[in-house]
């Protein structure tokens, strides 16, 4: 299993247990379907942040980064690679 697909799994499991959400797949958009509305984009952000230890700024934010979970999990992962980088670097 590839670190995208642990990764994507891993959010599955997070959406499912603390979002409360059921995922059908990687690329359902969660915005149109209605899973996701201004009040779960806001308990997923926290969940990122309790979670992965992610912290998002929100005026860089764009939605299509939360859209699906496939997206979801290129977005954590990007911040994840960018603190270890940054970590490797003190």
């Amino acid at each position: 299993m590839s670190v995208g697909a642990s990764l994507e799994t891993e959010l599955a499991a997070l959406f499912a247990d603390e979002l409360h959400v059921i995922v059908p797949s990687r690329e359902t958009d969660l915005l149109a379907t209605g899973r996701l509305d201004s009040v779960g984009l806001v308990e997923l952000l926290l969940q990122l942040e309790k979670h992965f230890g992610v912290r998002v700024d929100i005026e860089r934010l764009e939605l299509d980064q939360l859209r699906s979970l496939a997206a979801i999990a290129t977005f954590v992962a990007a911040r994840l690679r960018r603190r270890a980088e940054g970590a490797a670097a003190d």
